[in-house]
């Protein structure tokens, strides 16, 4: 009895069980669907999820690359309608593919509230694009077309150019050559030793020692004045000699008629110079009214040793004419020197700002040229296509049509187009080839497409560098995509070509890309110079910026 009991308990339990989550269920409808179940290779493809819940319910939709193989390209703003107490939730995503063939969007997990739902998984086909080339007429290239070209600014590089200099210039000249005003010391250094002994006078007059009875500094000043005219005009070493030296000097000078000086004058000297030493040795103390008498003396002494000395011979004067451009030329000599050491030290540091910041090689480039980095840094690249059908490529330069003569084999079979930019002894060389061509009849009488081998090219393309003399080619190859979704074949590597009408290889890299449909081969060929970075640049931009013209036809 208590075993029938525990079953009815449990089947109770499952059944309670059964209904809540079938009510659960009931109350959340889950909904997915495609646009289309077949799209072309990269077009978008949209998913929709459409749910209704309750106006409390919590919903989690997926997020990240959860549809694999499929990739997520967008996840778009979730859609709500209300309608009543419930929500109409709409999410969409846009999903692509860049392969053809046929594919599952798997189950999405979808989280509401504490419960997880799976979605339904959808099939979808991606389909290749069709290039009909037996169709497909052979046209010749199209016409360039002239493009005005956009206004350069080089003359506001200019303009700012000149402005440093001007203003680099300007400060030189403000601060070396201008002729600055002479400040008083300067003016009275220039002025002859008579009249800065007369004006040294007027200051002392102006001192105010005498009235502040500082006799020991007026009768410093005093003679200090008489000394330094002495030492320029009669007696060089006037200033630290002694009173004895000097007098003795002065009479040795009369006595050699070298000087006409009175008796009276040198004996005058001599008694204010003795006064002077007592003043500043004995601690004597002479009367204000004497220290003016002796200042008077000294100013008439002076008059008479400038009386007494000898007329300057022309010898003389043009002595100290030299002597004045001498110091003229020193002085311009001193200038330029340190133009010339203030414009080296602003290059340098210059240099070695710009290098620290864009790097020693750039800057040393930048300065001196350099071929490759004039290309990478060139404004404005050029985007054009190439052949018909055609390749689009970005270049520095625009690629030239080259006349070509077809072998007699090819004439009325193939049209091959080439397109080419340097040659294999410059920086970089870029060839663009696009060869069609024509249907044959089969052995059967139908008409059969020329099927192309890319590895096959590739062989052929290293085989004609090695013709031209290049050795060592070290080769590989792997897929490559265009940003547009072509699949191609890349062969690359590293060799040694041989530089035209010359015995020199040179170090360089190689990029082989192949196209093909049927009868329709398309190859870009990139050649440049090894341990280049800036030719480096310029190749990753060139083949980054690869596409080919998709051709449709209508299904």
């Amino acid at each position: 009895m208590k075993d029938f009991n525990l079953k009815q308990y449990r089947v109770l339990v499952l059944f309670f069980c059964f209904v809540l989550y079938a009510l659960n269920s009931s109350a959340q409808k889950i909904a997915t669907s495609i646009d289309s179940v077949s799209i072309k290779i990269g077009q978008e493809l949209t998913f929709k999820i459409e749910i209704e819940v309750d106006t409390s319910s919590l919903v989690v939709f997926p997020e990240g690359q959860t549809f694999l193989p499929l990739e997520m390209i967008e996840s778009y703003q979730v859609d709500a309608v209300k309608t009543n107490d419930r929500f109409k939730l709409i999410k969409k995503y846009g999903l692509t593919q860049f392969d053809s063939g046929h594919y599952t969007i798997p189950q999405q997990k979808i989280v509401i509230g504490d419960y997880e739902f799976l979605t339904d998984s959808l099939k979808v086909e991606v389909r290749n694009i069709v290039v009909d080339t037996v169709k497909q007429g052979l046209y010749d290239i199209k016409p360039i077309i002239s493009v005005e070209k956009s206004p350069s600014k080089w003359w506001l590089y200019t303009l700012i150019m000149l402005l440093i200099l001007g203003v680099i210039g300007f400060l030189m000249y403000w601060f070396i050559w201008r002729e600055k005003p002479l400040t008083n010391e300067e003016k009275v250094a220039l002025l002859p030793p008579y009249d800065r002994a007369k004006l040294a006078l007027q200051k002392l007059d102006n001192a105010g020692y005498l009235k502040n009875e500082e006799i020991k500094e007026y009768y410093s000043e005093l003679t200090l004045i008489i000394r330094k005219y002495l030492n320029e005009k009669v007696y060089d070493h006037a200033l630290e000699s002694t009173t004895e030296e000097l007098i003795g000097r002065l009479r040795l000078l009369k006595d050699g008629n070298q000087m006409d000086l009175e008796k009276d004058t040198i004996k005058n000297i001599e008694t204010i110079f003795r006064r002077a030493d007592l003043v500043k040795f004995a601690k004597s103390k002479p009367d204000p009214e004497l220290a003016k008498l002796d200042r008077n003396t000294i100013d008439v002494e002076i008059d008479h040793v400038k009386e007494s000395l000898p007329e300057p011979t022309e010898e003389e004067l043009l002595a100290d004419q030299r002597y004045q451009e001498e110091l003229a030329e020193k002085k311009k000599k001193r200038k330029i020197i340190i133009t010339v050491a203030a414009a080296i030290t602003l290059l340098i540091v210059t240099y070695l700002g710009f290098s620290l910041h864009y790097g020693f090689a750039y800057v040393k480039d930048t300065i001196f040229g350099h071929e490759s980095k004039e290309l990478l840094e060139q404004k404005e690249w050029v985007t054009s296509e190439y052949g018909a059908p055609g390749i689009t490529l970005t270049t520095p330069k625009v690629l030239e049509r080259q006349n070509i003569e077809l072998p007699e084999e090819l004439k009325g079979k193939a049209q091959i187009i080439v397109f080419a930019y340097g040659e294999i002894n410059d920086n970089i060389n870029v060839v663009v080839t696009s060869s069609k061509f024509s249907s044959q009849p089969g052995p059967d009488g139908k008409t059969e497409s020329k099927q192309i081998d890319l590895n096959q090219v590739a062989e052929e393309s290293l085989s004609k560098f090695e013709k031209e003399g290049a050795q060592n080619l070290i080769t590989k190859n792997e897929q490559f995509i265009t940003p547009n979704g072509q699949e191609g074949l890349k062969t690359y590597g590293t060799g040694e070509f041989l530089i035209p009408n010359s015995d020199i290889h040179v170090k360089g890299n190689y990029v082989i890309l192949g196209f093909s449909t049927e009868n329709l081969l398309q190859q870009v060929v990139l050649l440049w110079k090894n341990d280049d970075v800036y030719a480096d640049q310029i190749i990753e931009r060139i083949l980054s910026s690869v596409e080919l013209i998709k051709l449709e036809t209508e299904e």
